[in-house]
């Protein structure tokens, strides 16, 4: 059970925070690597496309009913790809450190406030259900 219907949205984008941590870290590590190209990870918004499709979608609520298409670690949410049209250095490196340790710390950021998100969340989820044994 999910403490609302933000909380797999939330865990959606903190799983990609950590995918992208793992590519700048790559770029980082092969900053002087000749003609390595710097990557980034795209998010496909999961709410916009379900909005477009507007379809139904079955919900399992115990582990013997039938599986939905929807895998939670299905990573097809993500796709990496190559930065173009940045300067290149003489062996063909366009990783450029000052961009990557500052894409690493805003990336740091948004990982630290999702996972606040869903502490609170959860919290609210566990105070509704303490509120609702007193009755």
């Amino acid at each position: 059970m999910e403490p609302s219907n933000v909380t797999e949205l939330l865990y959606k984008q903190l799983n990609f925070r950590g995918e992208r941590q793992k590519v700048i870290s790559s770029n980082i590590a092969n900053i002087d690597t000749p003609g390595f190209k710097t990557k980034e990870l795209a998010f496909k918004n999961e709410l916009e496309k379900s909005n477009q499709e507007n379809e139904l979608k079955m919900k399992t609520t115990h582990s013997m009913h039938i599986s939905t298409s929807f895998d939670k670690n299905d990573k097809s949410d993500y796709s990496k790809y190559e930065v173009k049209g940045l300067e290149e250095q003489n062996d063909g490196n366009n990783v450029n450190l000052d961009t990557q340790m500052g894409q690493m710390t805003q990336n740091n950021v948004m990982f630290t406030a999702i996972q606040n998100s869903i502490k609170k969340d959860s919290a609210w989820f566990k105070t509704v259900i303490d509120s609702s044994g007193k009755n």
